[in-house]
């Protein structure tokens, strides 16, 4: 199991996922400032660098330039963030999740009606 990350550190990865996967620093860089965040070179580099060192990203040189790649896929980060969140909140239980979600009016019909019809071998 992967250890957790931290927001900024999420953003860093979504950065690279929405680029293909890999990204240079200045790519980066210049994806956050389109998103309107801000951070010093620093920060990037040091939070890059524990993304490394928990497994999500692999640092090649290229040059006097690192190439961020991501060994975790986006579709794998969010499988272990919701088996994570419904073990922790719901003791495994997805149907504690779904009932949840229901009362709650957290989803709507059109998309409680897609699900069932996943759910019955329709499909998506």
């Amino acid at each position: 199991m992967l250890q957790q990350v931290s927001d900024f550190e999420l953003e860093l990865m979504k950065t690279i996922w929405e680029n293909g996967g890999t990204a240079l620093y200045a790519e980066i860089t210049s994806a956050l400032e389109r998103k309107g965040i801000s951070a010093t070179k620093n920060t990037i580099i040091s939070l890059l660098s524990r993304l490394a060192n928990k497994g999500y990203l692999e640092t090649n040189k290229i040059g006097r330039r690192n190439k961020y790649t991501a060994i975790v896929s986006a579709d794998e980060y969010k499988e272990m963030q919701t088996t994570a969140f419904i073990d922790k909140i719901y003791e495994g239980n997805v149907q504690g999740l779904v009932l949840a979600l229901i009362q709650k009016n957290m989803i709507s019909t059109e998309e409680y009606e897609e699900l069932k019809k996943y759910w019955y071998g329709d499909g998506f």
